[in-house]
């Protein structure tokens, strides 16, 4: 395999994490009857560019189908974030009712709801037909489609160039990454900015948050391989923000390589010295990670296994893409968790990709009165933690497996 960005042969292996179906491709009831498609779910890193990516792998069009179940809209802590970068985006770059804000990768318009209420124009690029239909509910303008150069030169020809694009948690989820940037310095404006937000691989590695690791996710990005993706692609950077999202996530600002409007802040050239005295440009920062992540299946396999064989009643909470890692690596199946909680009703009557173990709604959790609650979304722990704050009624416990074991 050659590598997505800079076309170098790859070797140095990252994580294997054995094989996998995509971690969206929930179960219906009529699916149960038939086989499941299982992919390798391998690793690699880019001596070259440093790009840590997964094998060639399902392509987009079967990882993000018209029944794709992510919904944004479900976690109030996203919602809070995505109206707080509404908030500091328009008054530092002064969007107002003559602007135009482009999201791509929209979803259900969790973010672009903010920016309609605010009275400034904008529209939104999404695949999924059905997270695409709920923005429409809202009232955002949607197009239904994969970005690329092909798109962005049929919208700049249509005069719908950005002054504000917004690419969260997307940027790792495109197979040609290059084709995805370069759509971008077409799209936006001389003037334009782009804010790039994805999960930080040093946060990745240091965590030991190997469930972050699905087919959907084609790359793990620092900002030393993003910020080469982007100069080689029209953008340049000009600032990065270091984030608590997903665990830890970088917020990347570019605006037109073409344009010298923005002078770079002091944040991008710290953090990519920051990056080089981890040893993020070393092949030793990446050896021992498979290790790491053995430790936290082997002890999270235990622990469901010793309180399965006291008679403990053990279900989880989140019916996450993470989540769906983690089980299916450690082999997880409904013996050992009895059920997965979710709040998303797309999610619940079917059942998680691989393990196979029935997602269902919040109402059940009462009825069972499980002695542990697996958080799957652990960078939702707190939040999950105070909305079920009633298990300790019954001296009900939490659960998280990432970064190490922990029962609370």
């Amino acid at each position: 395999m050659k590598c997505r960005h800079c076309n170098t042969d790859l070797s140095l292996s990252f994580i294997d994490l054995g094989s996998a179906p995509p971690s969206n491709a929930y179960l219906t009831p009529d699916k149960l009857k038939t086989p499941e498609k299982w992919f390798p779910l391998k690793v690699m890193v880019c001596s070259a560019c440093w790009l840590v990516q997964t094998e060639d792998c399902p392509g987009a069009d079967e990882l993000f189908s018209p029944d794709y179940a992510y919904f944004s809209s479900y976690s109030s802590t996203w919602l809070a974030h995505a109206q707080n970068y509404v908030e500091k985006m328009s008054a530092r770059f002064n969007l107002n009712k003559t602007s135009n804000v482009v999201e791509v990768a929209a979803n259900d318009g969790y973010l672009l709801q903010y920016v309609k209420q605010a009275g400034i124009p904008c529209f939104g690029i999404e695949p999924t037909k059905n997270t695409a239909d709920v923005a429409r509910q809202k009232g955002i303008d949607i197009m239904e489609n994969f970005f690329g150069v092909k798109l962005a030169k049929i919208l700049a020809n249509e005069e719908k160039c950005a002054d504000l694009m917004v690419a969260n948690n997307v940027l790792a989820h495109v197979p040609d990454i290059n084709d995805f940037v370069s759509g971008f310095a077409i799209l936006l404006k001389p003037n334009g900015v782009a804010t790039f937000e994805f999960p930080h691989l040093l946060q990745l590695v240091s965590q030991n948050q190997f469930d972050t690791i699905y087919h959907e996710h084609y790359s793990y990005l620092s900002l030393t391989s993003a910020n080469r993706i982007f100069n080689k692609n029209g953008l340049s950077v000009f600032d990065v923000e270091q984030l608590s999202t997903h665990g830890g996530s970088l917020r990347v600002f570019a605006g037109r390589k073409d344009s010298a409007c923005r002078e770079q802040t002091k944040n991008v050239s710290a953090l990519l010295t920051l990056e080089v005295q981890a040893g993020m440009t070393t092949i030793d920062y990446y050896n021992g990670f498979q290790d790491k992540a053995n430790k936290v299946k082997n002890d999270f396999l235990s622990f469901l296994i010793a309180a399965r064989n006291k008679g403990k009643k053990i279900i989880g909470y989140g019916a996450a893409a993470k989540g769906n890692t983690l089980l299916n690596y450690a082999g997880v199946r409904p013996d050992l968790i009895s059920f997965v909680v979710d709040l998303n009703p797309a999610k619940q009557g079917k059942c998680l990709p691989g393990s196979r173990i029935p997602v269902v709604a919040e109402s059940y959790i009462k009825t069972f009165r499980p002695d542990y609650v697996t958080i799957l979304p652990w960078n939702l722990k707190e939040e999950i933690m105070t909305q079920l704050s009633y298990i300790r009624d019954w001296g009900g416990k939490f659960v998280t497996a990432v970064p190490h074991l922990e029962i609370v």
